[in-house]
């Protein structure tokens, strides 16, 4: 299997063009500039970042050993230049400390769930494809899909739907597959889709494949993937050197609100309203380098279908990290 053949990277110009004038910097400063690709999937973002700065190193986060082994082959022409780190993306002092930094030039965060995970037809996260409910993005825990939808009562399963599917027909589907499990188990994804389409009224049936959010749910859940987000956006912004940069592409409104947060956030001042003067401390941290969201172009869309719903924010670091950027 050739990673380069399973992974289109989204948004790649776009991603390159906003980190190369961190990463120029490092280079005219005398340093080895060093990017955590927190979300190193099949590492097309990290290619193009290493063939495009010859100096460059880049620590790989994934959590999938799959990821990491397939990634790792397709850019070991890059030698040491590749640093490779199995553990969840809120760990990017890891990263750095694994390329030998304390501060890094950038970092990059693709969210959501890889084109791997999604191709793999044994892994359970495509509703399309017939596969255990399994979900673990990096096959490990107790946690799966299948154990949730056993053990999870029809209202904890509702407010899962709900909260991170936004899905309006919670309450419904909760109640099917409680029903459902009671005649034997739900173990496939083929299961739950005749579950969830038998509980779908056939006035809205033609709204979306029913299972699309159920899906998304049951996948953030299992992997954490909000909570863990909540811990990497103050864990990038501390990381960043000054004149570092972060760019999130983010795939759905859940994720792209905590991302919202954050930067917004550190990119204002926190000096009280009264205050005459604005001290060091109070000052912004960020200036965010885009205008909102932006959204992959027409043309990108109609080539690669998994960037429709992306929203790009990115900021750059204006001033001193607690940790002394000579120390990096």
């Amino acid at each position: 299997m050739d990673a380069s053949d399973l992974h289109t990277p989204v948004m790649l110009e776009r991603t390159l063009e906003l980190l190369a004038p961190a990463i120029a910097a490092a280079v005219e400063a005398g340093r080895t500039p060093v990017v955590v690709d927190g979300t190193l999937g099949m590492g097309g973002h990290t290619e193009a970042l290493l063939a495009a700065h010859p100096t460059l190193v880049v620590a790989g986060i994934d959590r999938d050993p799959d990821a990491i082994r397939l990634a790792g082959a397709r850019l070991a022409r890059f030698g040491d230049r590749f640093v490779p780190v199995q553990t969840t993306y809120d760990r990017i002092d890891l990263a750095a400390e694994a390329a030998g930094v304390r501060l890094v030039d950038g970092i990059l965060l693709d969210l959501g769930v890889s084109s791997l995970q999604l191709d793999a037809a044994d892994r359970g996260f495509a509703y399309a494809k017939d596969a255990p409910l399994d979900m673990r993005m990096g096959q490990s825990g107790d946690v799966t899909a299948a154990s949730i939808l056993a053990e999870r009562s029809d209202r904890e399963l509702s407010r899962l739907f709900r909260e991170y599917g936004d899905e309006k027909l919670a309450d419904r589907y909760a109640r099917a597959i409680v029903a459902a499990r009671a005649t034997a188990p739900i173990e496939t994804s083929a299961q739950l889709v005749d579950i969830l389409q038998a509980a779908t009224p056939r006035a809205l049936s033609n709204q979306g494949h029913p299972a699309k959010r159920v899906f998304q749910a049951l996948r953030i859940e299992v992997n954490q993937e909000l909570a863990i987000l909540e811990r990497t956006m103050p864990a990038a912004i501390a990381a960043l050197a000054v004149g570092g940069r972060i760019v999130v592409l983010a795939y759905q409104s859940l994720e792209d609100r905590i991302v919202k947060r954050a930067l917004q956030a550190a990119a204002s001042s926190t000096a009280p309203l009264d205050l005459p003067a604005e001290l060091p401390e109070h000052a912004p941290q960020l200036r965010l380098l885009v205008r909102g969201a932006e959204l992959a172009d027409e043309d990108e869309r109609a080539a690669n279908p998994r960037s429709a719903p992306v929203r790009l924010r990115a900021a750059q670091r204006i001033r001193p990290a607690s940790i002394p950027e000579e120390l990096a």
